[in-house]
């Protein structure tokens, strides 16, 4: 088991907030120029020259994600009388912020440290395929509302995944990673855990 950092956007991590969230998607980096032969261990690649590589998933099942996401710092009084004082405490975008906090600007993701990680997430499988292989069902574990797909059909609720992975993409990468692309991705699932009690040690 690792314990991993993994990004997610400020609209992804409410919806792991609402337990609508249990899988995401990820390039495969670098971009493989051939095709997959998928077995249980390694996955191996051939390149469009017949050469053969393996690729590691950047997750395993059994690791612990912490999940970095939008975040500041804010400073608010607590206690009273003469035990009152002021401490420091995190604040997430993807939350209500308090008074306290509201007029602290947020920072990046990426910048988050890891003692200021609230949600944990254990890999439950790690699998590759072509982007466009989601199917119906896998769009609503990956955050899509689940009405449209008993009311409307697959394609519609495949549709809202496509404009949901596009507009995480940098314009300049459609071409090459967009839904139109067909990328290879790496399908992570995950389940929310508790901090590891390594951690917590640490804390």
């Amino acid at each position: 088991m690792a314990i991993k950092p993994i990004l997610f956007n400020t609209e992804m991590v409410r919806a792991i907030l609402d337990g609508r969230k249990s899988c995401t998607r990820r390039l495969v980096k670098p971009e493989p120029q051939g095709y997959f032969e998928v077995s249980e261990e390694p996955l191996y690649v051939y390149d469009t020259d017949g050469n053969q590589g393996k690729i590691t998933p950047p997750y395993q099942p059994g690791d612990i994600l912490y999940v970095r996401e939008t975040w500041h710092k804010y400073i608010k009084r607590v206690g009273k009388g003469e035990s009152c004082r002021f401490a420091e405490f995190y604040g997430y975008r993807a939350s209500v912020a308090n008074s306290e906090d509201a007029d602290e600007p947020w920072r990046p993701s990426i910048h988050m440290p890891k003692e200021a990680a609230r949600i944990w997430l254990k890999v439950t499988d790690v699998k590759v395929e072509r982007l466009q292989n989601i199917d119906g069902k896998g769009c609503v574990k990956e955050g899509i509302e689940e009405e449209p797909l008993k009311h409307v059909g697959e394609d519609f609720v495949k549709g809202m995944f496509h404009d949901l992975w596009d507009s995480t993409i940098n314009k300049s990468d459609i071409d090459r990673y967009g839904w139109g692309a067909n990328p290879w991705v790496w399908v992570i699932e995950f389940e929310r855990c508790k901090k590891p009690e390594e951690d917590k040690r640490c804390d």
